[in-house]
């Protein structure tokens, strides 16, 4: 009998030491046979992954029980390749693997905007993809920069790390934010509603070393497969852990204060069991002149997924505690004619690195939410404090049934602090507006500057208005639930939407004078005739009156219920149509209330000073309702057809809405009752495209055409309730070329034909929409050493609506070089508009006077400024 048990336990060990024996040796190259180092190995079942060595060889091995193994192989820039070994006699070695090019990743399987599995060359929509190595070539200081290289975005990308316009084809920036495009991490939305003032999605969105790639889809099914979100989706895919390894990145600007530390790292931890944790710390005074930290924060996310037979289950959260300089319009100086204007800096104020901010204005005083006494810092800025945690998951079900889900919760939290000029000029002329406004005699007072007692004898003054906000509640709860049924030539699939989400904040504003400095500014105390000082520290008003007073409070729940059906069908072997409906249903209850003004001491001294007359609060006594229901249907309808192995056509018509949330309240589409009128604002598009993946080539241009018909939604900087409809055309390019073994060149260029189509601006050019945006991308690879550069672009524009006054259109260069050390040490210095152009993104004013010297409020991007970083990579 023990001899039978050892018999038994050595037939055993043998088998576990020929599992553990048994692999796979080979080596990938690419159609040169070059080698493809750090190429990504995936092995199945066991979900394995592996990297080749810098001269592309591979050792596959641990584990290896199956007879069978199916080995799949990734690389950027090239297809995806799958190979299936035979492990029954032994270990396998000299396995050749040559990938094929594929420069725009059309062979890539897409997760945005697509319920049935197919690449971006069998798909009827406009994808396109950036890695983390392409997001790096474009040096770009923000997050919000990045959106700059996807073809057909145009990102303003010039108000610091959040609180960025975003447009999609021509469709219109209507106040702020992306109000027909949406943001989402992971596949969820990160805040349901885009376009929320002072409380958009790319505040509570950061780009670090977790994340994987960014999918980026233009118009198409993004109307059917997630809510407002009709024009596209942008969506930030973090990085899961099926390769082991980590890295960690010391970033420090060379010629500006910022210094920054990120880190990832993921593995495998157990059989079937993977985890990524990655984030950032940054801190310092920014690329502008704020003479204080105006940036001190950072992100953590964490996810660990359970691969099962069948399918997976993954948990994630995120922790995200940052403070970032808003940079709002400054004061600028043009000359020249409306149609042909000259912008530069003002003596006093560079419009390439200075800024509003400034140590002597740290402070904003006035009332709270609740009336109370109130301080609040001006470096908190941006100031997004978000704790989400999440679930996802995917199985197949048998008999052609596949279930996913994802779903997540959010606690947004926060503040928005930044100066606004709301005007600026002769110092005289501010004065007799403070003078009417507040009712005050200031004929013959004088003007001092507040921390010396000196006199101020400048010749411009401003008015400061403390946009001043807190982030109250943006909780939100969204889960995207999905059933596929397969069968042969198709797919159908039934969806669920839900999300909850909240939009409560308080506007505190104050208002100040001060001179006109960008690295320094300070403010100014007016002394009338009689020796009373109107604004001690130069505060004049606690509120705005010069706009009206706008303390106001939100406080409202929105609750979108949105069942969905996607199909698709191949007609043929290179024919597919796939179509799809969503109904949107919405339920927003709360309630919203405006300010009233009273005498308080709120410095507590017993006197009521002259800025303390009329002290604006929020009065709850004059909350009004918001109760109202809506629904819409939007669907989408998209035909693909590939021309051969590595070509396809495809074309699309779509239609969807998008649905306002704050911006909707304080206008008169809200009645009395809290039931509203026009709250959904609706958008026909349609596509014609050609894709195609040459042997070191790839090209996709799609011609595309929107209809808008907008309601009326409230603009904060000019108080008006814009209300438009719109009409645009155009082409979007997108290119990528390997010329050789060591030169590469990608980018995009898009031409927009953009009208209004009604309304007292019928006929002219939608703001800000310039005709070309475009960005060139060459790189050229010498071993260890990588160089190149980004070239972004816009032609002219107008700054609004009325066609007057000319935003003249720039290039921004930026240029980088890296070098490789060892397979781990990585040095890389970039500069981010190398050439210190002057480009202007927006500009308050409607119009200048002719051949005349005149201020108005913009603003810029931001001047030259270079960065290194040390990379480790483990």
């Amino acid at each position: 009998m023990k001899q039978r048990l050892l018999l038994i336990l050595l037939v055993c060990a043998i088998h576990v030491q020929a599992q553990q024996t048994v692999s796979v040796k080979g080596r990938i190259t690419n159609d040169r046979n070059e080698p493809l180092a750090e190429a990504t190995i995936t092995v199945s079942p066991g979900n394995k992954s592996f990297l080749s060595d810098q001269e592309g060889y591979f050792t596959l091995q641990g584990g290896l029980s199956q007879t069978s193994i199916t080995v799949g192989i990734t690389y950027s820039g090239y297809a995806r390749e799958e190979r299936v070994f035979d492990l029954s006699n032994g270990s396998i070695s000299d396995v050749t693997i040559v990938l094929k090019n594929d420069v725009l990743s059309l062979s890539d399987v897409i997760v945005v905007g697509n319920t049935s599995g197919r690449s971006k060359l069998t798909s009827s929509v406009s994808v396109s993809t950036l890695r983390t190595e392409d997001i790096a070539k474009a040096a770009p200081r923000t997050t919000a920069e990045i959106f700059r290289s996807i073809p057909g975005i145009k990102a303003e990308a010039s108000g610091g790390e959040g609180n960025t316009n975003i447009t999609v084809r021509g469709v219109p920036i209507s106040a702020g934010g992306s109000k027909y495009l949406q943001l989402q991490e992971d596949g969820l939305p990160v805040l349901q509603f885009g376009d929320m003032a002072f409380a958009t999605s790319d505040i509570f969105l950061r780009a670090d070393l977790s994340l994987s790639r960014i999918e980026a889809l233009r118009g198409g099914s993004a109307s059917v497969l997630a809510s407002n979100s009709p024009a596209g989706i942008i969506n930030f895919i973090s990085k899961t852990g099926n390769t082991e390894g980590g890295n960690v990145a010391i970033s420090s600007g060379l010629d500006y204060g910022n210094f920054r530390a990120d880190f990832n790292y993921g593995a495998p931890i157990a059989e079937g069991l993977t985890f990524n944790v990655g984030g950032f710390y940054r801190l310092g005074e920014g690329p502008r002149t704020a003479g204080f930290t105006a940036n001190n924060g950072g992100q953590l996310k964490f996810n660990i997924t359970k691969q099962f037979e069948k399918g997976y289950i993954r948990l994630y959260a995120k922790y995200l505690n940052d403070r970032a300089a808003a940079y709002l319009p400054m004061p600028l100086q043009v000359t020249g004619t409306n149609s042909d204007p000259s912008y530069s800096s003002l003596p006093t104020f560079d419009a390439k690195y200075g800024t509003l901010h400034s140590p002597f204005l740290g402070q904003n005083y006035g009332t709270g939410v609740n009336g109370e006494l109130r301080r609040a810092s001006v470096a908190d800025g941006m100031h997004p404090v978000t704790s989400a945690a999440g679930v996802e998951f995917a199985f197949d079900l048998g008999s052609g049934f596949k279930i996913e889900n994802r779903g997540r919760f959010a606690r947004n939290r926060g503040r928005f602090i930044s100066p606004f000029p709301a005007i600026v000029g002769s110092t005289p002329s501010i004065l007799s507006s403070i003078a009417s406004t507040k009712a005050w005699d200031l004929e013959g007072a004088t003007v001092s500057y507040a921390n010396t007692g000196a006199a101020y004898t400048g010749t411009n003054a401003m008015i400061i208005h403390m946009f001043d906000v807190e982030l109250n509640n943006f909780d939100n709860f969204v889960n995207d639930f999905k059933l596929k049924k397969v069968f042969k030539g198709g797919d159908l699939t039934f969806g669920f939407y839900k999300s909850y989400q909240n939009a409560g904040m308080s506007w505190l504003w104050g208002s100040y004078l001060t001179d006109v400095n960008g690295n320094g500014l300070r403010p100014l105390v007016i002394t009338n005739a009689r020796d009373t000082v109107m604004n001690a520290g130069g505060q004049f008003a606690y509120g705005t009156p010069v706009w009206g007073n706008l303390h106001r409070n939100y406080d409202t729940r929105y609750d979108i219920s949105a069942p969905y059906i996607n199909t698709s069908f191949n007609l043929s072997e290179n024919l597919n149509i796939d179509a799809g409906l969503r109904w949107d249903f919405g339920q927003v209850t709360g309630s919203y209330a405006g300010g009233s003004n009273s005498a308080k001491d709120l410095n507590g001294n017993g006197i009521i000073a002259p800025n303390e007359t009329s002290v604006e609060s929020i009065d709850y006594t004059t909350d009004r309702p918001v109760n109202y229901d809506y629904d819409y249907a939007s669907y989408s309808v998209g035909v693909n057809y590939k021309l051969g192995a590595s070509n396809a056509v495809f074309a699309r018509y779509s239609s969807g809405a998008t649905t306002k949330a704050d911006r909707i309240l304080f206008t008169d589409n809200v009645l009395a009752d809290g039931s509203v009128k026009g709250v959904e604002d609706k958008i026909e598009q349609a596509e014609l495209g050609f894709k195609s993946n040459l042997k070191n080539v790839g090209i996709f241009v799609t011609g595309f055409y929107a209809d808008i018909n907008e309601e009326g939604g409230y603009e904060a900087t000019t108080q008006k309730v814009v209300e438009n409809n719109y009409r645009s055309f155009g082409v979007e390019l997108e290119f990528a070329a390997r010329l050789s073994k060591a030169f590469d060149l990608r980018g995009s260029v898009t031409f927009t034909e953009a009208e209004i189509t009604d309304g007292v601006n019928k006929g002219k050019q939608p703001r800000r929409q310039a005709p070309f945006i475009y960005n060139v991308i060459p790189t050229y690879n010498a071993g260890n050493l990588s160089l190149g550069l980004a070239a972004i672009g816009t032609t002219s524009s107008y700054s609004q609506n009325v066609n007057r006054l000319k935003l003249k259109g720039y290039v921004l260069v930026n240029p980088f070089i890296s070098y490789k050390f060892t397979k781990s040490l990585l040095l890389s210095v970039n500069a981010n508009n190398v050439f210190n152009s002057l480009g202007i993104t927006e500009a308050e004013e409607e119009f200048i006077t002719d051949n005349a010297v005149n201020i108005i409020r913009a603003r810029s991007v931001t001047g030259r400024t270079v960065s290194a970083t040390i990379g480790f990579t483990f």
